[in-house]
């Protein structure tokens, strides 16, 4: 049996099942989905097969043994299973889901990916995952009540830029585990991908006007103990920029503040004797442990240029240029 318009769930079990429900039936595409009659795919569960079967057994019995018992058994179970044909079908049709915006991330590290659903009535062991080999952990069977609600699913990609998820399984067995309902699902909506943060070596130049010899070769960064002041911790400091020894002293709470090698900002850029990925992945955990520890740096890359600047906005516009650079 085939349903129309929706995604539909998986039940709590994994195994052959499972493997049906990721690679048999049409993959929807587009930012959102209603499931119902035309999307929608059921088949018997492995526990659905063996109660067919027993129920076949009774009449069969009933019919060598010319009693009313078996018969009476046979059809009872035939019509159970009936009915959570239908129960099954429709504890998934008519779940509306929609893109949410993904924020971006760091290749090779978790990311999630949100997802909107809307339902007008209580649903039974729904589980949702995304498929494929980017996907992270199994899909918990998750009881939805009538309204909206928003689900952020995990995955990882090793590629960085414009990148989307594997297909989308929705898929359900309740009530009673004979069925498994299921429909796959493309979300169409892409999430940024950060390169992966490897510390290693990247080229720096001194920003046009500063003082002249300030060049330097940055070789990974680690730590921030370089801070020169310290001031009251607001609420939007980060917890690394937070003088621990200070306030071990009874001091409060006060926060280190950094400036840059030189006393003057960087332009930070791909070492030409690095492989151009790996160059990247250098740039992108330079910029970000130089927007942890507070200072003015700038990006230049072969097609753009970022000048200096400082704050999360800034570090933002430097990742994505670095995810998106050609």
């Amino acid at each position: 049996m085939r349903s129309a318009e929706g995604a539909g769930s998986m039940p709590a079990d994994t195994g052959p099942d499972q493997t049906w429900a990721e690679r048999f039936g049409r993959v929807q595409q587009g930012e959102s989905l209603r499931l119902g009659l035309r999307n929608l795919y059921i088949l018997p569960s492995r526990f659905g097969g063996l109660w067919l079967a027993g129920a076949g057994l009774l009449l069969v019995v009933g019919i060598q043994t010319q009693r009313n018992g078996p018969f009476l058994l046979g059809y009872l179970l035939l019509a159970l299973l009936l009915l959570a044909l239908h129960l099954t079908h429709f504890n998934l049709q008519g779940l509306e889901l929609r893109c949410g915006q993904p924020r971006p991330g760091f290749a090779g590290e978790t990311l999630l990916y949100p997802i909107h659903l809307r339902s007008t009535c209580p649903r039974e062991a729904i589980s949702l995952r995304l498929a494929g080999p980017t996907s992270e952990g199994g899909s918990v069977p998750l009881r939805l009540s009538a309204g909206s609600r928003t689900l952020g699913l995990t995955w990882s990609s090793t590629a960085r830029g414009l990148q989307r998820p594997g297909p989308l399984l929705i898929r359900s067995s309740a009530p009673l585990g004979l069925f498994v309902c299921w429909s796959r699902w493309q979300p169409a909506r892409t999430q940024i991908v950060y390169p992966a943060r490897h510390p290693g070596p990247v080229a720096a130049a001194a920003a046009a006007g500063s003082p002249p010899g300030t060049a330097e070769q940055d070789q990974g960064l680690e730590g921030s103990d370089h801070w020169h002041d310290l001031r009251p911790q607001r609420p939007q400091d980060s917890q690394s920029r937070l003088a621990w020894k200070v306030l071990a002293q009874g001091r409060g709470r006060l926060s280190k503040t950094f400036r840059d090698p030189a006393g003057v900002p960087l332009l930070l850029a791909p070492d030409p004797g690095v492989p151009r990925e790996r160059a990247l992945e250098h740039l992108s955990a330079a910029v970000w442990q130089r927007s942890q520890r507070g200072e003015c740096f700038g990006l230049v890359l072969p097609a753009q240029s970022i000048p200096p600047g400082r704050g999360r906005e800034h570090r933002e516009r430097c990742l994505q240029a670095l995810a998106l650079s050609r």
